[in-house]
């Protein structure tokens, strides 16, 4: 933090001696002399005055001994900040929070199993849902976050990261409120006849493949393709082009001017808690927490659908 020099001139100007300093510092009273001159140098000032009757701080001695004396107390401030830090950071998780993948069931979880984790708390990060960007936030657990939870059927994403399934999300779709179908309750594959449904491109999620497979049966409904990861301007286009949008149940609030009906059909995504590749020992002791807490906890058996 500071030159190890002005230690020795500290204990110099306490022991009033090179060779009473030289014992406190366990090193010889020659190593002390050549580090008193040496930042005598370094400064281009005489600290000491040297005389037949001993040594004696100068002037400008005087004033670096009492601006030592403060630097080592910040020096000392600042590391006990420092470890305090690091000894906060081990026991906080961070929780990313979006839009799209908001940190709610998480919460609901951790309320759970905290008792069981004495002396840990959460730190809430935000991060945006940007179709370009996603595969970097989701590279970003365990660096970033610690945690993500959402829906998550994605080859790219599991290439990046390990998954807890927690349940499923029905697929459902999408409308602007002054839609006609917006005025139904539940829809038919029929009442998209006629339509061009928006949904994400082939390749990437089996799930969704399946409900393409699905929908391409029906050649009555036309298909747009989305990016392959949802941000918010893809539930703009559904509003500018009045086009259904195939979507999530859990994203029923996203956009004020949409309404998310169910379907006739039997889709689902499976959701749950995004964790590092390489998780560290407190994140297992979590994801174990939780595993315990869903094999006995009746009112979240694994496989069905919490409200999100």
């Amino acid at each position: 933090m500071y030159n190890s020099q002005l230690t020795t001139f500290v204990q110099v100007a306490d022991s009033g001696s090179f060779n009473k300093a030289a014992e406190a510092l366990y090193i010889s009273s020659t190593a002390v002399i050549k580090q008193i001159n040496a930042l005598e140098k370094h400064l281009d000032l005489i600290l000491f005055s040297r005389t037949n009757h001993g040594i004696a701080l100068t002037e400008s001695g005087r004033i670096i001994y009492k601006h030592a004396r403060k630097l080592f107390a910040y020096s000392e401030k600042a590391i006990a900040e420092a470890r305090l830090a690091a000894a906060e950071a081990a026991t906080t998780f961070c929780v990313g929070t979006s839009i799209l993948n908001p940190c709610k069931p998480f919460m609901d979880l951790w309320y759970r199993v905290s008792e069981q984790l004495p002396g840990f708390k959460l730190h809430i990060v935000p991060f945006e849902d940007d179709h370009e960007g996603i595969l970097r936030e989701i590279a970003a657990l365990g660096e970033k976050f610690d945690f993500l939870i959402g829906a998550c059927d994605s080859r790219q994403w599991l290439d990046r990261c390990n998954f807890l399934p927690l349940g499923v999300y029905r697929h459902c779709v999408a409308v602007p409120r002054e839609h006609p179908l917006a005025r139904k309750t539940k829809l038919t594959i029929q009442d998209l006849y006629g339509q061009t449904l928006m949904m994400v491109k082939r390749g990437d999620s089996p799930t969704v493949d399946r409900v393409r497979d699905y929908v391409e049966k029906h050649p009555a409904i036309a298909i747009e393709d989305t990016p392959q990861f949802y941000d918010m301007e893809v539930f703009n286009r559904c509003v500018q082009t009045r086009n259904p949008l195939m979507s999530l149940e859990c994203w029923g609030e996203v956009h004020p001017a949409l309404v998310t009906l169910p379907v006739d059909w039997p889709f689902t995504i499976p959701y749950g808690i995004l964790y590092p590749l390489h998780p560290d020992p407190d994140t297992l002791r979590f994801l174990s927490l939780v595993r315990q807490e869903m094999a006995g906890a009746p009112d979240l058996p694994q496989g069905e659908t919490p409200s999100p």
